[in-house]
Order: structure tokens, then C-alpha cells, then sequence
């Protein structure tokens, strides 16, 4: 499943190396739920692999029918939450920082931290019948990236909408209003992202880390701080609601919530 001795021992990830290209695909079928030692995985491996002169181009993607249905709602009750969000945004602040051009591959199932992860990649190609969003709220939760980030890259408005009524949008909405970059027939996304990684493999890889990085500079600011309150805000308040923790409950006992507001 994997191509060098770093990766031989993932088991939430699997990486393919060839050439400039660094492929990396999530493994927990059948929805590719992330789990603790994925998101683990997925910031050892993204470090790794920001570190290496050979690679100009990451691919992420889901194996089988999606690309990830979010982070493991079971790692979101009191005991654990705290372990979950410092990991998973570990992964995510490394997939942010990285020099190298990412491009997602997002098919089925892209919800959540799924949809996070998508979303903060450079390049994001995605099935027209894929389903995108953010349903925290209805576990009484929310999604901190996205609270972060969403708004800079579909506006104030669209991301309140989805991120207060945890809406789910198809692929080609999601392209329509900024979320991903292309919207097509789930038979066509290889085809696409190979001639992505074409066109990106003609530049300059010094000069697309650099322009990257001019991008991103006014975002990237606003990120860590966003990112870091975001986190302080869900540990420290929302979590500590009665609503937070009978939303979580009330999933995993496969229920209706019983809110009471507090």
C-alpha cells in the first residue's frame, strides 16, 4: 500500500510516490471516516513530505466510494475531543504551510473534516454528484476550519448558510460558489487531475512555492489566529453545553437530539 519505508508503517493512509508526484489516499472504508491515528498519519506523512526536494505536487484522495464522510463523530465527547482537534488540525496546518501544490481529488462522501481538508488544498476537483458540507450543527457542534476559513473562499453569506444549517450541496454547487475548483462526471476526475499535475509540472517549482506563499500571505495570517480561537472556543465553551453532548450521544445511539439550550 505504500511505496517507501516512512510509509510502510501507515494504516490510515496510503502514499504513492512517482517521480515529482507524492499521492496520498485516505484508507478507513467504507466512508474514510477520520479517526485519531489518521489524522496522526496524515500530519507525519504531509511533513515528510514538505520536506523532500523531489516532490512539487500532493494528490489527496479517498479510496473507494468517497473521499471522507469527517472527522470520527465517537472522538467528539469530553474525554477525547481535545486529543481530536489538536491532531486533526495538526494535519490541516501542515497541509496548509506546505510549499508543494495540493491538489484534492473529492468524490462521494466529502463532509465535514472531509470537506475541511478539501477545501484548503490549492486545487480541488471535484464529482458533480458528490456531497459536500458541514452537519456539525446538527450535532450541536460546529466545524472550527471552516468557521476559519470558508468565508474568505465563498463569502460571508454562503458560509453562514452552510455552516448554520449544516445544508448539503452537490459538486457542481460546491464549484458554483467557490468551494472547489472544477465540478465533473465522477468518470473524468483522473483524467482531470493528471492534466493539472501536467500543467504544474511545466513550472518552476521554487517560483510556484514562492508565489504560493504570496498568495496565501494575508489568509495565512488570519488562519492560525482564526484557527487557534476557533479551538479555544469549542473546548472551552461549546463543548461544555448540554447540547454539544446530547448531539454527540444521540448519533452514536443512532437518535434524535433532545435540545434543551444549554
Amino acid at each position: 500500500m505504500a511505496t517507501s519505508s516512512s510509509a510502510a508503517k501507515l494504516e490510515r493512509i496510503s502514499l504513492e510516490a512517482e517521480g515529482s508526484v507524492a499521492r496520498l489516499t485516505l484508507h478507513n472504508p467504507p466512508l474514510n471516516v477520520i479517526d485519531l491515528r489518521m489524522a496522526e498519519e496524515l500530519d507525519r506523512i504531509l511533513a515528510e513530505i514538505g520536506a523532500r526536494t523531489d516532490v512539487a505536487v500532493v494528490v489527496l484522495r479517498g479510496c473507494g466510494k468517497a473521499f471522507s464522510a469527517g472527522v470520527d463523530v465517537a472522538a467528539h465527547t469530553p474525554d477525547k475531543v481535545e486529543e481530536m482537534l489538536t491532531k486533526f488540525h495538526a494535519a490541516i496546518r501542515t497541509l496548509v504551510s506546505t510549499s508543494k501544490i495540493t491538489i484534492a481529488r473529492a468524490h462521494g462522501h466529502c463532509l465535514g473534516g472531509g470537506a475541511e481538508l478539501a477545501m484548503v488544498c490549492d486545487f480541488v476537483i471535484t464529482s458533480e454528484d458528490a456531497r459536500w458540507g458541514f452537519p456539525e450543527i446538527k450535532l450541536g457542534c460546529y466545524p472550527p476550519v471552516a468557521c476559519t476559513a470558508l468565508a474568505a473562499l465563498i463569502g460571508q453569506k454562503r458560509a453562514a448558510e452552510l455552516i448554520l444549517t449544516g445544508r448539503a450541496i452537490g459538486g457542481r454547487e460546491a464549484a458554483a460558489i467557490g468551494l472547489a475548483t472544477r465540478a465533473l462526471p465522477a468518470g473524468e476526475l483522473d483524467r482531470a487531475v493528471e492534466e493539472f499535475i501536467v500543467q504544474v509540472l511545466q513550472l518552476s517549482p521554487a517560483a510556484l512555492a514562492i508565489a504560493k506563499k504570496a498568495s496565501y500571505a494575508w489568509d495565512s495570517m488570519h488562519f492560525d489566529k482564526g484557527l487557534a480561537r476557533a479551538e479555544k472556543i469549542y473546548l472551552e465553551q461549546l463543548i461544555k453545553t448540554l447540547d454539544a453532548q446530547e448531539g454527540i450521544r444521540a448519533f452514536l445511539e443512532k437518535r434524535q437530539p433532545k435540545w434543551t439550550g444549554n
